[in-house]
């Protein structure tokens, strides 16, 4: 059992673990595909474990060296390799992956055009002839902001021992060429009250996180792989859920 104690590692987990939506998407292009998988930005290994499960040989890439510790500890003998990269500059030892895949918008958090088009090049250079990329992209989030009285959605809670820890996105704005996501994060004592004035006696943090996503279509990111070599194959749509939104999956062959 892998005991957690980062910050980043729970915030992550809590943002991001429970999504479940895309992963018979994942496990189906894994199984028609065959061969070893490369899992972008995988974080804590909410895709990687999943398809290691199934029987796949897995290589995680991810910048984040803490989220590759937790991911290789929970992976035991699972077939899962880690690699702490530059999804922009990867270079590997192996050049015959059957399978690249983008989850969660991992692709627009990478900036513009030139930073997504040297990753396009890095996975291409490292997909077997006849290899898929496929990538998860959101085109429009509906905007709101709770300071205007939008209730904004629920927090997502994690009891971490003595500690509970709440997240909640509490805005969207929609720029020209970005998504900016705004996040409240509050760690709260589990034996807190709250005081006449509403507030947790018990609050130890209370910070935003900003997130920004790139804007473009499927057909701009089709475009763009184009350019360095993919060909593009009908887009796939993972469908919202009542607590997360859908998805269009760019599929791109090398």
């Amino acid at each position: 059992m892998v005991v957690v104690t980062s910050a980043d590692v729970i915030w992550h987990d809590l943002e991001c673990g429970s999504y479940h939506a895309d992963l018979p998407l994942w496990r189906e292009l894994a199984e028609r595909h065959g061969g070893a998988v490369l899992d972008i930005g995988a974080g804590t290994g909410r895709v990687a474990l999943d398809l290691a499960r199934a029987g796949h040989r897995v290589t995680a890439l991810d910048l984040d060296p803490d989220l590759l510790g937790v991911l290789q500890g929970r992976a035991g003998d699972l077939p899962v390799e880690t690699v702490c990269v530059d999804a922009r500059s990867f270079q590997l030892d192996r050049h015959d992956f059957a399978l690249c895949l983008v989850p969660m918008q991992m692709i627009q958090l990478l900036g513009g055009s030139a930073e997504r088009a040297a990753f396009l090049r890095c996975a291409l250079a490292h997909l077997r002839p006849g290899g898929l990329l496929a990538c998860a992209i959101v085109t429009e989030l509906e905007p709101f902001d709770v300071a205007d009285g939008s209730p904004g959605p629920s927090p997502e809670t994690a009891h971490v021992g003595e500690t509970l820890y709440l997240s909640q996105a509490i805005s969207v704005r929609m720029l020209p060429e970005r998504t900016v996501i705004e996040r409240s994060r509050r760690i709260v004592s589990l034996d807190a009250r709250e005081s006449s004035d509403g507030r947790p006696v018990g609050l130890l943090a209370d910070e935003r996180n900003v997130i920004e996503l790139a804007r473009f279509s499927s057909a701009e990111l089709e475009r763009d792989g184009s350019q360095v070599g993919f060909h593009p194959e009908p887009a796939l749509v993972i469908e919202p859920t009542d607590e997360h939104v859908g998805s269009v999956v760019v599929m791109l062959r090398a």
